[in-house]
This record gives structure tokens, C-alpha cells and sequence, in this order.
């Protein structure tokens, strides 16, 4: 079974309130470039993200959330001096929070900051036709040309009609198979 790879950098997703006391009254995201999941794309719009140690500026992804998130990798939350759990996407309850700066205001939020759980987008139809089901647990191996193969473990299977089949990691783990760019991994359930 085999899945294409993405890796996923540091991110932010906001609120419309959240996006108008960053950017302005009216304010409304620019789509730069549509991502691989249908209806999600990046933004012109950046923020800068504040942590006790550090900051660093980050893309949004639209369109809009019901919850301000920012999705960063681990080596990220150490440079910011965040201990960001790893957790699903919106799955934010308890996890810390941070500050996030723009042009027209800032924004401290009290949690939401996450190093996204690897995961894979699956409509039910594909996932069907692997055997795979929602939540499930996998593993999948990428990365046998670069001279550094991985087998991730704890992949969760993330089934909903609006997705697109796509594995998601963050730029922690593609760096450590040595990815670069879309690749093929193989789902071993």
C-alpha cells in the first residue's frame, strides 16, 4: 500500500477574530498556493510566533479554524522554549500557549501549540480498499534511496470524505530520512 509523503513545516492556523486583531478589521486570507488536502491552502499572511526563548516567523494555512493552533516541530518548541506535546490536529486542550505577533496587533493565546502527530489523510473509499480504518495505528517506510530508509511507527489513519491520501510529517522527521520534496512511503498496517 503505498501513500504519498509530505512534509508539513511550522504553521499556524487562526481564527477569523484572531486574524482581524493580527491584520485589521476585514481582514480575510490571500491563498498563495492550495495545499494537497482540498480546500486548505497557505497564505500570504505571516505572523511571527513568541515563545519564552525566542520567536520565529511563521506561514498561516487557511481557510479559517474554530481555534487558533500552531503546529511546529520539536526542534522548533526547544528554540522557542515551548514543550509543545505531540497531539492530532485539534486536539489542543491543555497544551501551552504563546504569542502571536502581526501588523496591526498581537494575540496571546492560552493553548493550541502542538508538534503534529504523523499522520495519514485518507477519503473512506481509499481507506476502505487498504483495510484501513479511522484512528487506526500504522507504521510506514520511506525513504529506501536516500540511504537513510525509516519506518515511522504511530501513524494515525485520519478518514473523512473531504480528504485527500496524503501522510503528513513534520520537517524533524523528513529531515531524519533524508527526504526531500513529495515521496512514496509504504503503509505496513
Amino acid at each position: 500500500m503505498k501513500v504519498m509523503v509530505e512534509t508539513s513545516a511550522h504553521h499556524v492556523h487562526v481564527t477569523k477574530e484572531t486574524l482581524e486583531a493580527l491584520f485589521g478589521k476585514g481582514a480575510t486570507l490571500t491563498n498563495k498556493k492550495n495545499l494537497s488536502q482540498p480546500g486548505q491552502f497557505a497564505c500570504v499572511e505571516k505572523v511571527t510566533v513568541v515563545g519564552p526563548k525566542s520567536e520565529m516567523k511563521m506561514s498561516i494555512l487557511g481557510p479559517e479554524r474554530s481555534a487558533d493552533q500552531v503546529e511546529i516541530s520539536l526542534t522548533d518548541a526547544r528554540k522557542l522554549g515551548i514543550a509543545a506535546p505531540v497531539r492530532e490536529s485539534g486536539d489542543i486542550a491543555g497544551t501551552p500557549g504563546c504569542k502571536l505577533v502581526g501588523p496591526e496587533g498581537e494575540v496571546e493565546i492560552e493553548c493550541g501549540v502542538i508538534a503534529a502527530k504523523r499522520h495519514i489523510h485518507l477519503d473512506p473509499k481509499t481507506a476502505e480498499g487498504f483495510g484501513l480504518k479511522d484512528k487506526q495505528l500504522v507504521s510506514v517506510k520511506v525513504g529506501e534511496n536516500t540511504g537513510r530508509a525509516t519506518t515511522f511507527g504511530d501513524v494515525v489513519i485520519r478518514v473523512n470524505a473531504n480528504y485527500a491520501p496524503a501522510m503528513h510529517i513534520d520537517t524533524d522527521e523528513s529531515n531524519a530520512a533524508g527526504l526531500g520534496g513529495t515521496v512514496d512511503g509504504e503503509i505496513i498496517a
